[in-house]
């Protein structure tokens, strides 16, 4: 009975880990939990009262529940039964991939993460980074909003900012949900980002079963009013121009679309543009068919390299931000009078026919966020510089031409975001932040671009190219 027993050390480990594991479990994990959990009702009913918000119960369910509820989809159910024909598979081993997809593609929000931690991250890093403001609202046409209806943001993409900078400016008015590409699936973003309420999506996927659940669930969460964020261009400019769009999640909220229902689907164009994009010499790359890919270890040292100068930087007390980051917000688009005006319903279409209809609306929907667009100090410097880049101008006639292309812009009822609502000040921020950088040239009081820097130049002049066209002439400036 006295007798010692010896165990290895690793089986002492293991058994105490084991011990601690159960004592989390049955003592410290439910106490927790419990708190947590009533955080996040404090936030929601904080923000219900304060900030009048009222978050769909589809994106407060469980994510659990939500990912069953694909599990059972009699669309899914059909659309696994054909892969698993068409693979010659047996019907569980479908059903398991079925699985993995809505675990990859579900959410998991938690609004204590997304008006707490995400508000205040967003805030702070844009802030730091930028000088963040709101431009143009259609304040009159965003209020006569149905509050029952469905509300999608579709905007342009810039930069992987856009997330940033729009979550933060419309945190006090709704909770977005948002399409992110599978850059993001790695560990410790996707879990933010999931309890952010985004849900991941495969660009370009191939596969039916992957699209049937997908589109199942987009649909799920448009019919359920949850508010959504979209990039009809399907990812970031590499030019600085508009894409075409893509129209494969757009097809997926107007398939069922029921003009007649009570919920009506609204789309709101946003225009996003920037002085500066933090990613823009990379996204440029990308069009040289000779540059070499970077590994991520150059991708590290390159940003670990850039933080450190900005702190230095900040010490010495010449720190820029990054110039002028800016979100206008247009007028709304309602599918119930779009397509009551057109005759149309998307519900009886033929593939063929709605893809048309889809695609008409798809141009529609840029054409609108173009016209949103803001023209910021850099771009219309950038684009003036780039009519003639062999000219050196004066200060004079550098500002009088971009004058100029702001009355242009202004008379397509486009939107110029005057700082400080001076075009002159304007004018010299565009001026400071291209000769911070060397993009632009300064010799005797004379202005041109520098031969070296023109795809960067164009890359800035590209995002109004389309607000600029045609530009008016030096001459006549």
């Amino acid at each position: 009975m006295n007798t010692t027993v010896t165990i290895p050390w690793w089986l002492f480990a293991l058994l105490l880990a084991a011990t601690v594991l159960a004592v989390l479990e049955w003592l410290l994990l439910p106490s927790v939990r419990w708190y947590f959990r009533r955080q996040v009702r404090g936030v929601i009913d904080e923000i219900s009262v304060r900030l009048n918000i009222d978050i769909p119960q589809f994106k407060l369910t469980r994510r659990q529940a939500l990912i069953d509820r694909l599990l059972l989809d009699p669309k899914v159910l059909a659309a696994a039964d054909a892969y698993a024909t068409a693979q010659h598979l047996p019907g569980d081993v479908a059903m398991q991939q079925v699985n993995r997809y809505a675990r990859e593609i579900v959410p998991a929000f938690n609004a204590y993460i997304y008006f707490r931690v995400g508000y205040w991250l967003s805030k702070t890093f844009a802030r730091m980074i930028y000088r963040v403001r709101l431009g143009y609202t259609d304040s009159t046409a965003l209020a006569a909003i149905n509050p029952r209806s469905t509300v999608v943001f579709v905007m342009n993409h810039r930069s992987n900012m856009d997330y940033i900078l729009v979550s933060f400016l419309a945190a006090e008015k709704v909770a977005l949900s948002y399409a992110v590409g599978e850059w993001a699936r790695i560990w410790p973003i996707q879990g933010l980002i999931r309890a952010m309420g985004a849900y991941f999506v495969r660009r370009d996927s191939g596969d039916p079963l992957y699209r049937m659940v997908l589109q199942r669930y987009v649909q799920m969460a448009t019919e359920a009013g949850v508010p959504q964020a979209m990039y009809p261009e399907g990812g970031l400019t590499t030019d600085g121009r508009l894409r075409a769009p893509k129209l494969g999640l757009l097809d997926y909220m107007l398939k069922n679309f029921d003009p007649g229902a009570e919920r009506d689907l609204v789309f709101i164009p946003v225009g996003i543009n920037y002085d500066r994009v933090i990613e823009d010499r990379s996204l440029l790359r990308k069009l040289d068919p000779n540059a070499t890919r970077g590994s991520l270890w150059q991708t590290l040292r390159i940003t670990g390299g850039q933080v450190l100068k900005q702190v230095r930087l900040g010490l010495l007390g010449r720190r820029y931000r990054h110039g002028y980051a800016c979100v206008n917000f247009g007028q709304p688009l309602s599918m119930r009078h779009y397509v009551q005006s057109r005759k149309l319903d998307l519900r009886t279409l033929d593939d063929a026919a709605r893809r048309a209809a889809v695609a008409a609306l798809g141009q529609t929907l840029m054409t609108q966020i173009g016209l949103v667009i803001p023209a910021l100090p850099v771009p219309l410097v950038a684009s003036v510089l780039l009519r003639e880049p062999d000219r050196a101008l004066s200060e004079l006639e550098l500002k009088s031409a971009v004058q100029a292309l702001m009355a242009h812009i202004e008379a397509l009822g486009a939107h110029v975001y005057l700082p400080r609502s001076d075009r002159d000040y304007a004018i010299t921020v565009g001026l400071r932040m291209l000769l911070l950088r060397r993009l632009i040239e300064e010799h005797d009081g004379l202005y041109r671009a520098d031969p070296r820097q023109l795809p960067v130049l164009a890359y800035y002049a590209n995002s109004i190219e389309h607000l600029a066209q045609p530009m008016p002439s030096l001459a006549a400036s």
